[in-house]
This record gives C-alpha cells, sequence and structure tokens, in this order.
C-alpha cells in the first residue's frame, strides 16, 4: 500500500459510481459467543466509521441475526454516510427448506428480514452469499432487478461461487439489461491464493470489484502463530480451537506465518499488516474485508493501510505461498506456445520467448 492511504481515501466498486473505504469492516463476529460483546462491538463500529471508513459487512445468517441487529443499532444515527452489505442464501433458522438457498422466494424473505434487523429501508449491496448450483441463473438475476426496482437494494454482488458462473450471469445481466454484479467476495489470503486461477482475473474482466474476506487466513497470520510468538493479554478465545481442529495450523502454514513475520519485522509492522497489506497487490482488489474481535485489532489491522511492501518481499511472499495455476494456465505460459502466438517476435501482453 503505502503513500499514506486512509480510511477516508475512497475507491469506486466495480463497475459503479458507488464510493467504499479501501477496507470493508466485516461484522461476523459481532454477537457470536467467540465473538465480541456488544460494547466491544460498538467500539470497534465506531472507531471505524470515526476514521473515514464507510463500507459494512454483515449478514442475516451471522449470529443467527444479532450481527444484523447490533450493526442496524450501530449505524443508525449514520446511516445516509454508510455503505451497507449484507448477504442472503444462508437459513438463519432450520427447518423449511425456501428459508434457504438462491431462489425468489428465499432471495425476498432473506432481505425482507434483513431490512427489519438492520432498521433501514434499503440495503446498499445485497450478495448471493453461496452458490447452491440449483437455482437457474435467470431466476437470481430477474429477482435482483425486481429489488433494485422496487428501492429495497441498490446494487448487487456475489461470493463464494464458481467463476464460470459469475462470467455467465454477468454476461446474461448486461444482454437482459439486468444490474450486474459491482462486488465479489472470495476467500483470498497468503494461505488460500486459489482465486487466482479464474475469480480473480473473472473479476477484473468484467467489471467487479473483489473484496477478499479472511485476509488473515481465519487468524493464522495474525503473528500468533508464528514460531515464539505469545498471544496478546486479553486475546484467549475466539476460533483459536476451531483453526486447530480443522487442521489450519501445521508445518506449511506456520512456515508461511514466519515469512510473513520476518518481513514486518524488516519493516516495522505486524503480521496482520503485511498479509493484509498483501492482498492490494492483486489489481482485482478494492477492499479487504477485516473482521476485527477486539479495538486492539482493529488498530493492528488499519495499520495495513500505511505499509509499503518492496518488490522483493513481494517475491518473497510469492515464492513462500504461490500455487499453480494448472491447464490451461500454466500451458498456455509455455516458451513454444508464446513463439507460435508471436511468430517469434515481441508482442504487448505475451511473454517474450525464451
Amino acid at each position: 500500500m503505502g503513500d499514506g492511504l486512509s480510511l477516508d481515501h475512497y475507491r469506486l466498486l466495480g463497475r459503479s459510481g458507488l464510493r467504499v473505504s479501501p477496507l470493508c469492516l466485516g461484522t461476523m463476529t459481532f454477537g457470536e459467543t467467540w465473538g465480541a460483546g456488544e460494547a466491544e462491538s460498538r467500539r470497534v463500529f465506531d472507531a471505524f466509521v470515526d476514521r473515514g471508513g464507510n463500507f459494512i459487512d454483515t449478514a442475516g445468517y451471522y449470529a443467527r441475526g444479532q450481527s444484523e441487529a447490533l450493526t442496524g443499532a450501530f449505524a443508525r444515527t449514520k446511516r445516509q454516510r454508510l455503505v451497507l452489505s449484507t448477504k442472503y442464501s444462508l437459513a438463519v433458522e432450520n427447518g423449511d427448506p425456501n428459508a434457504a438457498g438462491n431462489g425468489r422466494k428465499s432471495l425476498i424473505a432473506l432481505v425482507e428480514s434483513s431490512l427489519k434487523r438492520l432498521g433501514t429501508d434499503y440495503i446498499d449491496l445485497l450478495y448471493l452469499h453461496v452458490w447452491d448450483d440449483t437455482t437457474p441463473a435467470d431466476e437470481i438475476l430477474q429477482g435482483f432487478d425486481d429489488l433494485i426496482r422496487q428501492g429495497k437494494i441498490l446494487y448487487a454482488g456475489i461470493s463464494d461461487t464458481p467463476a464460470w458462473q459469475v462470467a455467465r450471469m454477468q454476461t446474461l445481466a448486461e444482454l437482459r439489461a439486468w444490474p450486474r454484479f459491482i462486488g465479489m467476495q472470495v476467500e483470498y489470503n497468503l494461505l488460500q491464493r486459489a482465486a487466482e486461477r479464474e475469480l480473480l482475473p473473472a473479476a477484473l474482466a468484467m467489471g467487479i470489484g473483489v473484496l477478499p474476506w479472511s485476509p488473515l487466513g481465519s487468524g493464522v497470520l495474525s503473528g500468533k502463530y508464528a514460531t515464539g510468538a505469545t498471544m496478546p493479554a486479553g486475546e484467549e478465545g475466539g476460533r483459536g480451537t476451531l483453526i486447530n481442529s480443522v487442521g489450519r495450523i501445521n508445518a506449511g502454514s506456520i512456515a508461511v506465518a514466519d515469512t510473513v513475520q520476518a518481513i514486518a519485522d524488516e519493516i516495522g509492522a505486524t503480521s496482520a499488516q503485511v498479509a493484509i497489506g498483501w492482498t492490494f497487490n492483486h489489481s482485482a482488489v478494492t477492499a479487504p474485508v477485516i473482521g476485527a474481535r477486539t479495538f486492539r485489532q482493529l488498530e493492528d489491522n488499519l495499520g495495513a493501510l500505511a505499509i509499503s511492501l518492496d518488490q522483493a518481499q513481494l517475491a518473497r511472499l510469492d515464492q513462500a505461498t504461490a500455487i499453480d495455476l494448472g491447464f490451461p494456465h500454466d500451458f498456455l505460459k509455455g516458451g513454444h506456445i508464446i513463439e507460435g502466438l508471436t511468430a517469434g517476435t515481441k508482442v504487448a501482453g505475451l511473454s517474450s520467448p525464451a
């Protein structure tokens, strides 16, 4: 990042006129038993907004509606200046199959519930939360179109969906003059770079701003798990037990955490700041979604806007975490293919033959 970027240096989200802060405050921790209580949640929310942050992310699924309710209460006196995003797809309560999924009945019901919990007349950005692989694409897009025409949502977004479906729907929306997606949430961090294969290039090509969730790899890159690290006082709890139980703490992830920590030490930053700052290196990224459970964590995460990683440091991080892009991407980078595509000459956008 560098260059003194701050929360009030706003960016356009995708191919739209919507202006959002370069970090998005995720509120999944608001109201969760492993997250933050109401007082600490309000402290985090107010500090983020008071410093210029205007982009807030929640979902009805989070904490069975408590996250939306708390977010709505905190936003009430500041509603007009905020960009509130929420999601539909995942059920808040079990028992009704049509209270979940991507279909129109689920969409309408979940949006109405979100509006009530948030205490607002409209949602700035509504995401399809998780692809269900059963609902027709035109049903989804028409549902978004209806809600935008009714003024209940202003923009459409998509999350956790295969790239080919995103591209198909974006193209269909453009052809039918339906609302196009302006934002896409994907897991993207130094431990999970699979989005670089298809999702990030698709978003960049189709005018969709990327909002990486879990930029700290569920906390593994926060510095707490680097070799020899000690947990900050008062920060026990959280999802540490869960992270360990699903095997996210292993020799490979600790090695990455150590590399991140080494670079952080070199530039006088924290591991969290380096991990978040790294996500901005991809041109498709608009605003990482940070999920601070405490005020201290928020302060730490906001510091990512001020750091600068040089090319050598970026190369070290890339070497420590690079993935194989797979077919056809690796094939298309082959020297004989490039030579054949360029007839042995140098062409902008294509690598020169070896």
